[in-house]
């Protein structure tokens, strides 16, 4: 089994079928641009980007502790420290 981990923990709005879905409309329009595309990343102007992947999320370890300690509702209602980073792990570190 493998011991990956990501490398920057970072969370992307990468939900199966919406961004499969929106990577195959701008494949298609780029193959059905009628003008020529200059050379290098020119394509990229073809389709906004913003449409295939919206919301990243970059979040460390010492800031989930620090706003567990910060969040007085959070640290005495809801989860404790090892929940929050576990919730962490699962989202941010892991692959």
């Amino acid at each position: 089994m493998s011991r990956s981990y990501k490398k920057s923990p970072v969370c992307n709005d990468h939900a199966t079928p919406g961004t499969i879905w929106a990577k195959r409309k701008a494949a298609k329009a780029v193959r059905r641009y009628k003008d020529d595309i200059a050379s290098g990343a020119a394509f990229r102007k073809l389709y906004c980007s913003w449409n295939i992947c919206d919301y990243r999320f970059y979040t460390t370890r010492q800031q989930v502790i620090a706003e567990w300690v910060r969040d007085r509702h959070r640290r005495f209602y809801r989860t404790t420290l090892e929940q929050e980073l576990q919730h962490w792990e699962k989202h941010f570190r892991r692959k």
